[in-house]
C-alpha cells in the first residue's frame, strides 16, 4: 500500500487534480519539486504511454521511490489526431496555453467536423515492481470560441458532449470524476488495486 507517490509533474493544474483524488485515499502526493535534485526528462516518444513510462521510470530509478507520471492531450479528428504528444507545445516550445488555443481555432476555421477527445495515460512505476500503464478518455467536440473560467490548457475550447458543457465550466470537483486523468486514476485503481 502507498503511503506517498511523487507527481512527475510541475504543472499545478494537474497536481491539484492528483492531489484531490489521493487524499481521499490517504496518500500524500509531492511533486519534482519536492526532489532533492531537478530532473527533466525529455518526452521524446511518439505516443502517450511511451512518454509517461520513460517519465515515471527515469525519475524512480534515479531516486528509488514511486512516481506516477502523466501524458496526456488533445485529439482532434479532423486534424489526423493532432495535436495528440506535442499538446503542451503545439504553438511552440514555451508551452503556452492561450497561443495553444489561438492556433487550435484557426486550424479548424473552415472545418464542421470538430469531433475530439482528451487523453490520458498514466504510468506508475514502483521500486523493484513492473511499471503499470493505462489509458483513460473523454469525447467531445472543439467549440468556436472559448468558454467557462475552470480547469487549464484546452479546457475552454472542450464541450463535453456527455455533460452538455465546456471543460471550462465544470467546477474542480464535477471535472475530477469524468476526465481523461480520471478515468485513468480509476482505471489504476480497479485493475491493480495499486491504491
Amino acid at each position: 500500500m502507498l503511503h506517498e507517490i511523487f507527481i512527475a509533474s510541475n504543472n499545478k493544474g494537474k497536481i491539484a487534480e492528483f492531489k484531490q483524488f489521493f487524499q481521499k485515499k490517504g496518500i500524500e502526493v509531492k511533486s519534482l519539486q519536492d526532489l532533492p535534485e531537478s530532473i527533466d526528462v525529455v518526452e521524446d516518444g511518439e505516443t502517450f504511454e511511451a512518454n509517461a513510462q520513460k517519465k515515471a521510470e527515469e525519475i524512480g530509478k534515479k531516486f528509488n521511490i514511486a512516481v506516477l507520471a502523466d501524458d496526456s492531450g488533445l485529439e482532434v479528428d479532423a486534424l489526423n489526431g493532432a495535436p495528440g504528444v506535442y499538446s503542451a507545445r503545439y504553438a511552440g516550445e514555451e508551452k503556452d496555453d492561450a497561443a495553444n488555443n489561438q492556433k487550435l481555432l484557426k486550424e479548424l476555421s473552415e472545418e464542421n467536423n470538430r469531433t475530439a477527445r482528451f487523453v490520458c495515460a498514466l504510468a506508475i512505476y514502483r521500486p523493484g515492481n513492473e511499471t503499470k500503464i493505462v489509458r483513460g478518455t473523454i469525447e467531445g467536440e472543439i467549440g468556436k470560441e472559448m468558454h467557462g473560467s475552470h480547469g487549464f490548457g484546452y479546457d475552454p475550447l472542450f464541450y463535453v458532449t456527455s455533460e452538455s458543457r465546456f471543460m471550462a465550466e465544470l467546477t474542480r470537483e464535477e471535472k475530477n470524476m469524468l476526465s481523461h486523468r480520471a478515468n485513468a486514476l480509476h482505471k489504476l485503481d480497479n485493475e491493480w488495486n495499486l491504491l
